[in-house]
């Protein structure tokens, strides 16, 4: 498997960001599940420390996939889209990207702005990027979860595209992302 993009196929460093980025964002759902249910305790933060850790996580990660993806080709879309599927592909991609940097920004601010640490993996502690102020926190609280169900639903958009390009249409646009696997074509 080729390390860099080319125009035909994600390249493993790239695949390797993106299903490293989709299981931090399923693992944030799972967590903020959990932990919403959760009186206020132990394992409540335990829960909460984790999720800011994935989220940091996430954060680095689209930051590198984007710098990363600015220094190699990208696969070309399937000739056979018409333009506004070219459109809609690019649109959803670019919402994809601003709200994987949105979610967790929000979710530090949030946390600034409560007075809450915000530590990656109790390792270092980030610093605050607000004062402490109750009415931004309220603010951030639900701009933080409206980002998250925003995300979800454009990662859901993005995934059933995904699998209409594999069992509808059946072009390669899946499986030039997916590990081990070839293109058909090339």
């Amino acid at each position: 498997m080729a390390i860099l993009n080319t125009t035909r196929r994600w390249g493993a460093i790239a695949q390797l960001f993106h299903w490293l980025i989709v299981l931090g964002i399923v693992a944030q759902f799972t967590l903020a599940t959990l932990f919403d249910d959760l009186p206020a305790g132990p394992k409540k933060l335990t829960l909460l420390a984790r999720h800011k850790s994935i989220g940091i996580t996430i954060l680095v990660l689209v930051a590198l996939r984007l710098t990363w993806r600015g220094m190699n080709a990208t696969p070309e879309l399937p000739g056979t889209l018409k333009p506004y599927e070219r459109t809609l592909a690019k649109v959803t991609h670019v919402l994809l990207y601003v709200l994987l940097f949105l979610v967790p920004l929000s979710g530090w601010l949030m946390s600034s702005a409560r007075g809450f640490p915000v530590s990656w993996f109790g390792m270092f502690q980030l610093p605050d990027l607000v004062p402490k102020n109750k009415a931004l926190y309220d603010a951030l609280v639900t701009t933080h979860g409206i980002l998250a169900w925003a995300l979800g639903l454009v990662a859901t958009l993005h995934l059933l595209a995904a699998l209409k390009h594999h069992f509808v249409l059946k072009d390669d646009v899946l499986r030039r992302m997916l590990p081990f696997t070839t293109n058909r074509q090339g």
